[in-house]
């Protein structure tokens, strides 16, 4: 997507330790390396971290998903800012594919907190001048933060790849009406119908969908459930039931980050009619985790070509998610 590399002596390219895979990616689209990072512990279990190049004056890009263990990964993000600024970095930017806390995104129960702010917040105390993520759990979170922050789209990666497969007779399916404007853009690009669950909530793992929302799901062989983000996977589970109970034979689950926890995965590839899983690489799966209905996809490009365009001063809108 690059047109051209880089100057390597412009910029520092460093990965924290929850995706050193993507930011070697990202650093080779881009020609430029991969600096290293040390991170180790003290024996008081304090983290103690050292930039191996000299950043003085250059762009620094730091690349960091906050995947689990969450706290330790944003811990290490902070300080690498930190450090960068400290090192009179001449700008500093937090490339952020997998932002976990934007979940946090508002005040439904009393005496909580607003997390995906308060980390937003602490990104910009920390010395960040500038942060790119991907698919935000939802669009106010890019609101949270005080700095210049570019949210990302999957879209195209999932569309270069879908549009080799044959979706006749399918159909788009958000799992709630949150994902619905997301789900109806993916549906244009792809020139397919789309629908929304009607998603209640009970508790972090358990998900009631009572019914279907836009076009009619009745006379669709297949369809392509469009989720941003999938953990356990209940609402997953909860809408292929609804799915198949609508006459649907095949399912394929696509989101942009696929964190997998507590068996999510497993228990999406024992359903027998959902055939394909499809995710990126904002969160990394260690080989020993893959199986064989899992699919999984490169952002490294997007970054890279936002990054080239950051460089070169150049609008970014159609790599956005609200971008057509």
């Amino acid at each position: 997507m690059t047109e051209g590399l880089i100057s390597a002596g412009e910029v520092r390219f460093f990965s924290g330790s929850s995706n050193p895979q993507l930011a070697g990616k990202i650093a080779a689209q881009l020609g430029v390396p991969l600096d290293n990072t040390h991170i180790t512990r003290f024996s008081n279990d304090n983290l103690y971290i050292q930039l191996d190049s000299s950043v003085r004056y250059r762009r620094v890009y730091i690349v960091q998903s906050l995947s689990q263990p969450v706290n330790d990964h944003l811990m290490e993000l902070l300080m690498m800012i930190d450090i960068a600024r400290g090192a009179a970095a001449s700008e500093v930017h937090a490339i952020i594919p997998y932002y976990s806390f934007g979940r946090s995104d508002k005040k439904d129960a009393p005496r909580i907190s607003i997390t995906a702010r308060l980390v937003a917040d602490l990104l910009k105390t920390a010395g960040a001048t500038h942060v790119m993520s991907m698919m935000f759990h939802s669009p106010q979170v890019h609101g949270f933060f005080g700095l210049p922050t570019d949210p990302l789209s999957s879209r195209m990666v999932f569309k270069d790849y879908l549009e080799k497969l044959d979706l006749n007779g399918s159909i788009i399916v958000a799992p709630d009406m949150g994902q619905a404007k997301s789900a109806a853009r993916f549906a244009r690009a792809l020139n397919l119908p789309v629908a929304a669950g009607n998603k209640e909530r009970v508790s972090d793992t358990e998900v009631i969908i009572s019914g279907l929302v836009g076009n009619q799901v009745k006379g669709h062989k297949r369809a392509l459930i469009y989720d941003d983000e999938i953990a356990t996977g209940g609402s997953i589970l909860e809408l292929s039931r609804v799915l198949v109970a609508e006459g649907i034979e095949d399912i394929r689950v696509v989101c942009t980050h696929g964190v997998f926890s507590r068996g999510g995965l497993e228990r999406l590839a024992a359903v027998a009619e959902i055939s394909e899983i499809i995710t990126t690489d904002t969160v990394h799966i260690p080989p020993e985790k893959m199986h064989p209905k899992l699919t999984v996809l490169s952002v490294a490009p997007v970054f890279a070509d936002a990054i080239h365009h950051n460089i070169n001063r150049e609008s970014l809108s159609d790599l956005f998610v609200f971008g057509e």
